[in-house]
């Protein structure tokens, strides 16, 4: 429900309008490889500190590459899409939001599940998960629907 009662009257929010989610789609897809551009280069400086503990561990730190990638992107998204901007920061150059639809803001855990859930529907779905995108209201993926976000327009 998108709408809040304040004194008995319905006050209208940002999400109820339509032009909140114009171009949201693309917009959504483009933030998603700057993100992980900014991830990959995240990455790097993780990577070098290491291989320097494996070297000082024999190679029993060597181990932690396994797990390196998704936890750079995983401490990124409880950074940026948690924080008060809702937003990576692809998003926010895409000019777009994550929104809950109870009107609470998103936290790191949140932030943290929505991004789960979109790499499970990829393993699981492929790339038909944005098919869902074409029939929900609001141009919302799946992992929207079942944690009750919405991505939108930052300006409108």
């Amino acid at each position: 429900m998108n709408a809040r009662v304040l004194d008995g009257e319905i006050i209208n929010t940002r999400l109820d309008d339509v032009r909140a989610y114009e171009g949201v789609r693309t917009r959504r897809i483009l933030a998603f490889v700057l993100d992980y551009i900014i991830v990959a280069l995240l990455t790097i400086p993780f990577a070098i500190l290491v291989f320097f503990l494996g070297v000082l561990t024999l190679g029993l730190g060597w181990m932690l590459f396994g797990i390196l990638v998704p936890a750079v992107a995983i401490l990124y998204i409880w950074n940026t899409l948690g924080s008060s901007d809702q937003a990576t920061t692809g998003m926010k150059m895409m000019g777009i939001r994550l929104d809950r639809l109870d009107g609470r803001p998103i936290d790191g855990v949140t932030a943290v599940v929505h991004s789960v859930l979109f790499w499970a529907g990829n393993v699981i779905l492929s790339p038909l998960v944005l098919l869902v995108t074409l029939f929900s209201d609001r141009k919302r993926t799946l992992h929207d629907l079942l944690l009750g976000t919405v991505v939108s327009r930052t300006g409108r």
